[in-house]
């Protein structure tokens, strides 16, 4: 399904420094505009287009039931899918951006999604969801504006980037550095590297027993070119095929800003400001994201529940147990009537 494309012809500031001259904002529709809104935040690779990537949710019967609701998702600043990003055009140069392409926050794309939502009249929401950077957005935009949303679902994500989880961003961004084509100007600078950054994210997604279920050898006697060991570089290969490496860099620095702590005095203060009734789903193997983050938030959001999937697939459950998810998230629907 093709974006759809809203160009804001201002200025916008960051939170970081700086601004873009202009920006435009590529989103996703599915049901009816006179339906209840769900506003979907998606993760760091993923685009507008949910139906592609949350396998089995845009459905009727499910949680994202486009007869029964009006879903809209936006691709996130700086990204590669349509939103004003580093292979855009500067329009104060006539060149993409590349390597010049600012330092955003997910603060900063909440700002530009609200600029979407005014554009669409939309002024309240029965549900705000995102997992993983998508779950950092709606945290973000439910203490940024506490009354836009009626229900909060988080799943698999935090109130602040550890260090743990930037300790994997950073050695991504030096696989990526490591690359000597890496800060040319063309489109598939440093493509190597990110495919290297890439084969190393998908360690702290998988973990070590989703790999030794999937990827175990059938013949005992093999010595070199293991199975694993193609599924690493078509991963990398994968993602190179569909991204680049300037939008990557930049949005690992973007999961690197989260902290809603900032500016708000410390992170329960902030976690407190959330007036919505919130769900939050942990994953129980999750490396990035363990259940503990979930539980710390749940003491600190004043309406909240925590849910616990079980799954052998750690932070990548959110996308593999669709079925445990739809469950649980419909029972949620269910006891706020």
């Amino acid at each position: 399904m093709i974006a759809n494309i809203y160009k804001y012809n201002h200025s916008f500031p960051l939170e970081a420094g700086g601004e873009l001259p202009s920006l435009e904002i590529a989103y996703h529709t599915f049901g009816n505009a006179d339906k209840p809104v769900i506003w979907v935040c998606h993760a760091l690779t993923a685009n507008s287009d949910v139906a592609d990537w949350w396998v089995n949710t845009v459905v009727a019967g499910r949680f994202l039931d486009p007869s029964k609701y009006f879903i809209v998702c936006a691709n996130i600043l700086g990204s590669h899918y349509g939103t004003t990003g580093p292979l855009s055009i500067n329009p104060q140069t006539g060149n993409p951006y590349y390597g010049t392409f600012p330092l955003i926050t997910v603060r900063d794309t909440i700002r530009a999604h609200q600029i979407l939502a005014a554009h669409l009249g939309i002024k309240r929401i029965k549900t705000l969801i995102g997992s993983s950077l998508g779950g950092y957005q709606a945290m973000e935009w439910a203490i940024m504006e506490p009354d836009f949303t009626k229900e909060l679902i988080l799943i698999a994500t935090s109130s602040a980037t550890t260090p743990w989880i930037t300790a994997f961003n950073e050695t991504q961004r030096m696989a990526i550095e490591a690359d000597n084509t890496y800060g040319l100007p063309q489109d598939n600078a440093g493509a190597a590297g990110m495919a290297a950054a890439r084969a190393i994210a998908l360690l702290s997604y998988r973990g070590a027993a989703a790999y030794n279920c999937t990827q175990a050898e059938s013949d005992d006697n093999r010595i070199s070119e293991h199975r694993v060991c193609s599924y690493q570089r078509h991963q990398g290969n994968k993602l190179v095929a569909r991204f680049n490496a300037y939008s990557y860099y930049r949005l690992t620095q973007m999961l690197d800003s989260h902290n809603i702590g900032r500016g708000r005095g410390s992170i329960r203060e902030a976690l407190s400001l959330i007036k919505a009734r919130t769900l939050l789903t942990a994953i129980n193997s999750d490396l990035l994201f363990p259940v503990s983050e979930h539980e710390f938030m749940q003491k600190h959001i004043p309406n909240s529940t925590l849910r616990v999937i079980s799954s052998d697939f750690a932070h990548d459950g959110f996308l593999v147990e669709a079925d445990k998810l739809n469950e649980m998230i419909l029972e949620f629907y269910n006891n706020g009537k």
